[in-house]
């Protein structure tokens, strides 16, 4: 019965096709907490067991020393004019190891944490791209960490000193005018040949684009498809997905043009190769590892999607909580401040409680990867969500911050991340693609508890495995049918919630009902839609929503245990779970809406007035958006904490540095203000402004002279953090015969045709 059941279902396609590519990526690295949620029923003491760590001494030495050093070398203006990095930046990087994060100190490395690399990220990239690109691109996915994972013992010795030096910078060639997201159909071609003089090598041709650093960079790791006419490798004539390495000058290589990135300017270019040839020992990990290309990209992608593009995002959106908390209440307007206006206060809300959630997040991800686990889907969830909400509390900002936003120049703190945001968007596969592709496509199957083993079971034609998994995914069925039922009765209350802080235990109850409704509609779309869940975007983008808002919501609870539930904070994870949760409500309001055939119909018909009489949540209410608000808008020890590792500049610079100085200064004076309006409620002074009045409340004896010269200080500083750039025409206006010429693609001597 089983053996025809297994022979119906291969006939008719019912279970997703797996291609070589999507095996290697399917067995990538593994599962985390993701599985919970497909499981439908999470263990939350399981969960909240998982680490969820803070750096070393050794990395705080770091954080405080030079990483704070090179801050303050960083004039991002005029690198955003110039577009470049000045020589004297990019020597201390060298110096002091800033390229060397993955690498062992037996190499001349840091060998720091992953955690410590996020961090080290999000102060750095989220204050300058330009700078960030050569902290990012050597401790990410490229020539180091392939080579610590797979190199061989030569190359390692050879190049790893070398790029914890500086004397090797890299950049990773994948990306091409055809392949992007779909790397696996990079065009990229290496020819294996033997030379006149018997050595074996490979002709490579080549055109790539979008590569960061590939202008400056002298060593390439390169990402082509191999094939061997003569078999001279023993790996057959198509040995597929391989990386290599080519040095700057090679015949052939042509690297130095550029792209010109929106927003913060970063060195950015093509990567063209005509007839290049580089010896066999040049394939990462030696002729051995031939053909292994995209497992090596699949394992190490697993992990580092998970570091340095939430490492930005997250840094950006604290930079934002940062500036916009404090221009919410240095920018006055109808004589108070703005961020006392309710519509302004619900941005600033928002933005404090979701990059409270974002941070926790990354510190989270980051606290997995450190111990041991490589989880691909979460790490895919957190460079797309991260993103993706960053952006969205960069446009919440500008808002807040208005004209004071949008004009250009020195002074602006928040225009160059607002358009520099896209990028994020964009880089590691866009995350249209990513929604709706990978985190439902790769997590249905590898996070499901049964379902990689019966698509193995039909695949090998193993009839016993087959039967017993299928068994058992019947019975995990039936059980989500009722765990979906009773926790939706009891909004949760059967669900087992661990020893937490007991003002959040609703929210345990919650996500432990939407897991249950998670797991049970994912068994739902696998039996119903099977194969054709490749071609539903739409339908898999929700299920990703679904699961992402599940997972964030969880490291927001995370950190408050964590950091030992502070109650200041509780407002933010309320806020934070409030609105996660209401996002997978309208996630499952859409799956349910948009399901296919007659079983869609009978949700319709059963589940959607459930869904909507008794949803997990709604959006925050306006008590808790002012109670959020109010964590960012005083320039205490809070604030200090929630904007942790966001640089700082000194307060008698411009930009950040003076509308800080002066958030200071306006959060000080509070008391003596407060005295001010209370002798005006008693009539002891006349209508207007307090720091108008501050002088003759000094004279009645109503403030002290001090006190007065401290609110004339504040009012002084107020007005100058709010002034915006200015330039004398000369300035303003370029000579048309300076500018540059911009054209698109390679001249036509660089052209390479692969084929």
């Amino acid at each position: 019965m089983f053996g025809l059941l297994l022979n119906w279902m291969k006939s008719n396609k019912m279970l997703p096709q797996i291609s070589d590519t999507e095996r290697q990526a399917l067995e990538a690295g593994s599962v985390w907490i993701d599985g919970e949620f497909f499981g439908g029923n999470p263990d939350f003491s399981k969960m909240l067991a998982e680490a969820y760590s803070r750096v070393s001494p050794e990395e705080q030495a770091f954080l405080d020393g030079p990483v704070e050093e090179l801050m303050r070398m960083i004039d991002r203006y005029e690198i955003n004019r110039t577009k470049q990095v000045p020589p004297e930046i990019l020597e201390f990087l060298k110096s002091k190891g800033f390229m060397s994060f993955l690498i062992d100190k037996k190499y001349g490395g840091l060998k720091f944490s992953k955690l410590a690399i996020s961090t080290i990220m999000a102060k750095v990239t989220s204050y300058n791209a330009g700078v960030g690109t050569y902290v990012v691109i050597p401790n990410t996915l490229g020539a180091a960490e392939l080579i610590i994972h797979y190199g061989t013992q030569e190359q390692k010795d050879h190049y790893l000193p070398k790029l914890a030096r500086g004397e090797y910078i890299p950049c990773f060639g994948l990306t091409e005018p055809t392949a992007g997201s779909d790397a696996a159909s990079i065009k990229a071609e290496g020819e294996v040949f033997r030379d006149a003089d018997g050595e074996i090598k490979i002709r490579l041709n080549f055109r790539k684009r979008y590569i960061t650093l590939a202008p400056v960079a002298n060593l390439v790791t390169l990402a082509c498809k191999l094939r061997d006419p003569q078999e001279l490798l023993g790996k057959g004539q198509e040995p597929g997905i391989t990386c290599l390495m080519i040095h700057k000058g090679t015949p052939g290589f042509s690297s130095g043009d550029h792209h010109m990135p929106i927003g913060d300017a970063f060195d950015n270019g093509p990567l063209y190769g005509k007839d290049v040839v580089v010896p066999a020992g040049n394939i990462i990990g030696g002729v051995e590892r031939a053909g292994q290309g995209w497992k090596m990209l699949m394992e190490q992608l697993a992990g580092g999607r998970a570091v340095s593009l939430p490492a930005g995002a997250v840094g950006g959106a604290k930079a934002v909580a940062a500036a916009t908390g404090a221009y919410s209440m240095v920018r006055q307007q109808f004589g108070i401040a703005v961020g006392r206006m309710e519509g302004v206060e619900d941005k600033v809300g928002k933005i404090a409680a979701l990059s409270y959630l974002l941070e926790a997040s990354r510190v989270f991800g980051c606290s997995a990867l450190d111990a041991g686990q490589e989880p691909p889907v979460t790490s895919a969830i957190l460079k797309a969500y991260t993103t993706e909400l960053s952006r969205q509390l960069i446009i919440d900002g500008m808002d807040v911050f208005s004209g004071a936003g949008v004009m250009q120049g020195p002074n602006n703190i928040l225009g160059i991340g607002y358009s520099t945001a896209p990028v994020g968007v964009t880089v590691e596969g866009a995350n249209i693609m990513t929604r709706t592709l990978i985190v439902f496509g790769q997590g249905a199957i590898r996070c499901h508890p049964h379902a990689l083993e019966v698509v193995h079971g039909v695949e090998e034609g193993d009839v016993g495995k087959f039967r017993k998994h299928l068994l058992g995914w019947f019975g995990h069925v039936i059980a989500g049918f009722g765990r979906t039922l009773v926790r939706g009765l009891t909004r949760g209350w059967t669900v087992s919630v661990p020893e937490v802080a007991p003002e959040t235990r609703t929210y345990y109850r919650r996500l432990g009902w939407a897991a249950a409704r998670y797991g049970l509609y994912t068994d739902l779309a696998m039996f119903a839609i099977g194969g054709k869940l490749k071609a539903r975007g739409k339908l898999t983008g929700r299920y990703a929503d679904a699961l992402a808002w599940q997972l964030l919501g969880f490291s927001a609870l995370r950190r408050f245990e964590a950091e030992g539930r502070r109650a200041e904070d509780l407002p933010l994870v309320q806020y934070a779970l409030e609105y996660s949760l209401t996002q997978v409500q309208q996630a499952y309001e859409g799956i349910i809406a948009n399901f296919d055939g007659l079983l869609g119909s009978l949700l319709r018909l059963l589940v959607t007035p459930g869904l909507r009489l008794n949803p997990l949540a709604t959006l925050p209410s306006d008590r808790l958006s002012h109670a959020a608000a109010l964590t960012i808008q005083s320039h205490n020890a809070q604030f200090q904490r929630l904007t942790e590792y966001v640089f700082t500049p000194p307060e008698n610079a411009g930009g950040l540095g003076r509308l800080l100085r002066a958030f200071r200064l306006v959060t000080e004076v509070q008391p003596i203000l407060a005295k001010i309006h209370a002798a005006q409620k008693a009539r002891k002074l006349p209508r207007g402004t307090a720091e108008e009045l501050a002088g003759e409340a000094a004279h009645l004896g109503v403030i002290e002279r001090e006190e007065a010269n401290q609110v004339a200080a504040a009012l002084a500083a107020r007005l100058e953090a709010v002034e915006v750039d200015v330039f004398k025409p000369e300035q303003y206006y370029t000579d048309s015969k300076g500018s540059q010429g911009i054209y698109f693609g390679a001249p036509e001597p660089k052209r390479v045709v692969n084929g």
